[in-house]
């Protein structure tokens, strides 16, 4: 007998990676060329997410990024973008530095900085980068183990659209 049924007492369902709901939509590509695709999309909702305001237009862009890094259609893109969010939102914190560490274990160097400009333009889709979305690329980016200068050339491309400094001129 389950000594837990016993004594009254259920057992937690076992815990969802928070990426399983996003490869299940992926099915159709390899096992890790979903996660690269799920970890990918989540990381550019905890931009979007930064400051609790997701815009359409920071949506937008992440559904044609999605689509183009994973060779999906735009249908396919949506999807995955609605439930890297709604996973992002439900887990949080918890789950981030899981993903993030994840995506760095199988990327490139090359891909780790690819990604950091999608974050970068994720944020500066409404124009306007926020400290609280800045804050958060510079946190995935320690995360990913990026260099700060690499953090640096990548923000100057956005410079135009840093809430920071604009508040200050």
């Amino acid at each position: 007998m389950d000594i837990c049924r016993w004594l009254g007492i259920e057992r937690p369902e076992r815990e969802r990676d928070v990426l399983e709901a996003v490869c299940e939509v992926l099915d159709h590509l390899t096992p890790s060329r979903a996660h690269y695709v799920a970890a990918f999309a989540y990381l550019l909702g905890r931009v979007a997410g930064a400051d609790v305001e997701i815009t359409a237009d920071e949506r937008k862009v992440m559904e044609r990024l999605v689509a183009r890094e994973g060779a999906l259609s735009t249908e396919e893109a949506s999807a995955v973008v609605t439930l890297a969010l709604t996973e992002g939102h439900r887990f949080g914190g918890t789950h981030n530095l899981h993903v993030t560490r994840e995506f760095a274990a199988q990327t490139t160097d090359e891909q780790r900085m690819g990604l950091l400009r999608c974050l970068f333009a994720v944020s500066a889709a409404d124009a306007n980068v926020t400290v609280l979305e800045d804050n958060e690329i510079r946190g995935i980016t320690r995360e990913l183990r990026i260099e700060h200068a690499d953090f640096i050339r990548a923000r100057g491309e956005v410079r135009a659209h840093l809430a920071v400094l604009r508040h200050n001129l």
